[in-house]
């Protein structure tokens, strides 16, 4: 039997348990601003709060409910996403239904995709035809097939896609598309969803959903009227003359294809728990786990790696170390001489960008031949929260440097790293990019987002991560997933304990930064202070 696809208005993406944010200032309410004072303040838990699931990419932003990790120790695709298609003929309940499966699933990182996003950009003549209702939005030719295809691809690898926002006043694209980024589940949903072999094979379950024909032609004046702005002379014209044959010719044929048949729409709630049940089970069998002690063991008593750069242990290096590493150090001279050492790792790490010779002429009339950066655009992302502390010493040597931000905190039942919160800057596929934590233990953390920016097309040579101190198995495990990201530090420090503390260590950085009070038992993988 069959599976289909879902249609929701106006092209719209969403995504399943989205979290609340949006630009500069929702970081204030995640991240404790660095006061001068000495008093230490409670810990707190980034929290959001949380809104509809309505992907927002104004600002280039996208906020989940914590995605585990989607890749393996080699920093590869580790499981595709589970697709499901929902097919079925216009205003049959597709997007209801997706709805209820998404509440359903109670899982997060699920993006709900409609075909409505990809019809053709119109030709002058095919818009004065579809302002008077004679262009025929229900073939297949009125589709993008191509872009639709590799899109759905892309997303189903965990890669970052673009979609097209359709207007169905204007029956054009509009300038700027939305930013969707990888899910566990994808919900594709459209009339033609099971007209396209390519797309056939990319759903991994198929449903079609059943709606009596004279309910679908009453909820299809309803929503062009109201939600369109058509009048009701016209959408019956369009009715009789396009969507009517086109169910029949194109679309009721494509019911054997289905794997479910959903009879009734989002009210059939026997089908909707029987989908649930399916899908769960798909998803426990990919289910990823990581094992932190394999991790740790997997490199012992190996060199480290050729792309690994310490800055030179001078006295002054040394010095500044152990004033930050003494326990007994107060919160201002930590701060002070902790961004002493970010200035220095900053500036060894813009060393290894690629230049180019550049002749200038001085004062004095003579030429000098100089150095200049050989690329478009530096950008630098820092791993929230202790990585932002080191965004003013790139700020301070990289004039107008665009910054970006990811949050990965620990999921304190799984242990397992999570991504919380993302927001990267327009085209950074182009750009050298600066990854920035002050800590590395297990790698965890720096393999997750170094992931993300492979997932928006970062080239891997392209990446630095600098952090102000590691451990060995930090640098093995980022070494061996991305061989080519160049990582750079002040010191390496040789063991992780039992719960993944470097030794000797430095401490909860975050906590001693910001003043926060850390508990007894704190960990260097703890929610609140994620370095990994």
């Amino acid at each position: 039997m069959a599976a289909g696809f879902l249609q929701s208005s106006l092209g719209e993406v969403w995504m399943a348990r989205i979290m609340h944010g949006g630009g500069e200032g929702s970081l204030d309410r995640l991240l404790p601003s660095v006061s001068t004072g000495l008093s230490p303040r409670k810990r707190t838990t980034s929290q959001c709060k949380s809104e509809p699931p309505l992907l927002r990419t104004s600002k280039r932003t996208i906020y989940t409910a914590g995605r585990p990790p989607w890749y393996n120790e080699h920093g590869t695709q580790s499981k595709e996403a589970f697709v499901i298609g929902l097919c079925g003929g216009s205003a049959s309940g597709k997007t209801t239904v997706a709805r209820k499966i998404i509440e359903a699933l109670d899982v997060p990182w699920v993006v709900l995709l409609s075909m409505d996003s990809f019809y053709k950009v119109l030709s002058p003549e095919q818009q004065a035809m579809a302002a008077s209702n004679d262009y025929n939005f229900d073939h297949p030719d009125a589709f993008d097939f191509d872009l639709l295809t590799h899109t759905l691809r892309k997303l189903k690898q965990g890669k970052s896609v673009k979609i097209p926002v359709y207007d169905f006043t204007t029956h054009g694209r509009q300038k700027d598309w939305k930013t969707v980024y990888g899910a566990s589940v994808i919900i594709f949903e459209g009339i033609m969803a099971f007209a396209d072999k390519e797309l056939l094979q990319l759903l991994d379950m198929k449903i079609f959903v059943d709606t009596d024909s004279d309910i679908r032609l009453v909820r299809r004046l309803r929503r062009d009227i109201t939600e369109r702005g058509r009048d009701i002379e016209g959408v019956i014209k369009q009715y009789n003359k396009f969507v009517k044959p086109a169910f029949e010719q194109y679309i009721e044929p494509t019911m054997r294809l289905a794997d479910i048949v959903v009879p009734r729409g989002g009210g059939n709630m026997v089908a909707i728990d029987l989908i649930v049940q399916h899908v769960h089970s798909q998803l426990e069998e990919r289910k990823l786990r990581w094992d932190m002690a394999a991790l740790a063991s997997a490199h012992q008593a190996q060199p480290l790696p050729q792309t690994l750069s310490v800055l030179e242990s001078t006295p002054q290096v040394r010095g500044m170390h152990t004033i930050i590493r003494n326990k007994e150090t107060s919160r201002d001279e930590f701060i002070f001489y902790s961004k002493r050492l970010m200035r220095l790792l900053i500036e060894r790490a813009l060393s290894f960008l690629p230049s180019q010779v550049h002749i200038v002429q001085t004062p004095q009339g003579e030429d000098y031949e100089g150095k200049t950066f050989h690329g478009k655009r530096i950008t630098g992302v820092s791993i929230l929260r202790a990585g932002e502390t080191m965004e003013p010493a790139l700020r301070a040597v990289c004039k107008d440097v665009r910054i970006g931000k990811i949050l990965i905190q620990t999921n304190q039942d799984t242990g397992e790293p999570e991504l919380h919160y993302l927001r990267l800057p327009k085209d950074i596929s182009e750009d050298h990019v600066i990854l920035m934590d002050c800590t590395v233990s297990t790698g965890a953390a720096a393999m997750m987002a170094v992931r993300v920016l492979l997932d928006h097309d970062v080239q891997e040579d392209k990446i630095l991560l600098v952090s102000l101190l590691m451990a060995e198995m930090g640098v093995h495990s980022v070494a061996y997933a991305f061989p080519q990201v160049k990582i750079i530090t002040t010191a390496v420090d040789k063991k992780v304990n039992d719960l993944f503390h470097i030794i000797p260590g430095i401490g909860n950085f975050g906590d001693r930064y910001f003043g926060t009070d850390a508990p007894p038992d704190w960990s260097d993988e703890d929610m609140d202070e994620p370095s990994y």
